[in-house]
C-alpha cells in the first residue's frame, strides 16, 4: 500500500460515519436466504471421550434440535468460558 493510500484510510478512518459521502454507491439489499456457515474456514475439531453430569447432557439435549446441535452447544459454552477466563487472566496480569 502506498503512503497516500495509507493517508486516505488514516483520514476516513478518523471521520465519522456521518461526515463520509456514499451518496454515489447505490443501496443494494443483501438477500443472505442462502448463506452457508462454514464454507471457507472450519476449526479443527478433535473427537474425545468426556464423562459428564446426566443432567448437564439431558439439559443440552433438551435445547437441541440433534444431537450435532447438542455438541456445538456444549462447545460454545466451553468457548466462551475459556474467552472469559483468557480476559480475566490478561486483566490481572
Amino acid at each position: 500500500m502506498t503512503d497516500q493510500q495509507k493517508a486516505e484510510l488514516a483520514a476516513l478512518a478518523a471521520m465519522s460515519d456521518d461526515e463520509i459521502d456514499t451518496s454515489d454507491i447505490p443501496e443494494v439489499p443483501i438477500d443472505w436466504s442462502k448463506a452457508r456457515r462454514g464454507v471457507f474456514y472450519r476449526l479443527t475439531k478433535q473427537q474425545i471421550t468426556l464423562d459428564l453430569d446426566a443432567d448437564i447432557i439431558a439439559w443440552f439435549k433438551s435445547n437441541a434440535k440433534t444431537d450435532i446441535d447438542c455438541q456445538t452447544g456444549i462447545n460454545q459454552v466451553l468457548r466462551e468460558h475459556v474467552r472469559r477466563e483468557k480476559a480475566r487472566i490478561a486483566a490481572s496480569s
